[in-house]
C-alpha cells in the first residue's frame, strides 16, 4: 500500500475519520492525501449547514468569502491545513476539488493511483438518505479499489 486518499466533509466527525485513516495509512507506511469536495456552493450558506470544523460556529470566517467558489476553496484548504497540522505530519498532501462528491472521490482516487479510499459513513435520517442519497454508498458501489469506511453515529446526550 503506497497511497491512501482520505475524503472529508465539514462534519465534526471528520476529525475521527482523518485520525483513523491517517493511523491506518501510517501503519502501512503509505502516503496520505486529505481531500474535500465542494459540490453545491449554495449549501455552504444555508442555515442548516454544519459549521466548518475549527471555526466555532463561523467565528473567524470573515477572511473567507463563502459566496464564491474561490472563497469556498480557500476555506476548504484552510480546513485541510488545520487537519494536517493537527495530525502533525507536514508530508500529508491536500487537495480541494469541486463537482459531484462520489464521482470526484472516485476519479481523484484513480488519478492519484490511490491504493485505498477512507471515508466516513454518517448516520442520517431515512428521508435524507432517500432525497440526497449516500455518498459512501455511491463510492462503495462504483469503486475499483478498497474502501475503508469509518462508521460515524450521532450520539444522543441522553445515552
Amino acid at each position: 500500500m503506497k497511497k491512501v486518499l482520505i475524503a472529508l466533509d465539514y462534519d465534526p466527525s471528520s476529525l475521527k475519520v482523518a485520525k483513523e485513516g491517517y493511523s491506518f495509512a501510517k501503519a502501512m507506511s503509505a502516503e496520505v492525501i486529505l481531500m474535500h469536495v465542494i459540490e453545491e456552493p449554495v449549501y455552504y450558506s444555508s442555515t442548516e449547514y454544519s459549521p466548518i470544523m475549527g471555526f466555532n460556529d463561523y467565528i473567524g470566517l470573515g477572511a473567507f468569502q463563502l459566496d464564491s467558489i474561490q472563497g469556498l476553496q480557500k476555506a476548504a484548504q484552510h480546513f485541510l491545513d488545520k487537519l494536517k497540522h493537527h495530525l502533525g505530519d507536514e508530508t500529508i498532501m491536500t487537495t480541494v476539488k469541486d463537482g459531484e462528491i462520489a464521482e470526484v472521490i472516485l476519479s481523484t482516487a484513480k488519478d492519484l493511483n490511490a491504493d485505498m479510499v477512507v471515508i466516513g459513513s454518517h448516520s442520517r435520517k431515512w428521508l435524507e438518505n432517500i432525497v440526497m442519497g449516500s455518498v459512501t454508498e455511491k463510492v462503495l458501489n462504483h469503486t475499483q479499489i478498497p474502501l475503508f469506511i469509518i462508521p460515524i453515529k450521532k450520539i444522543k446526550l441522553s445515552e
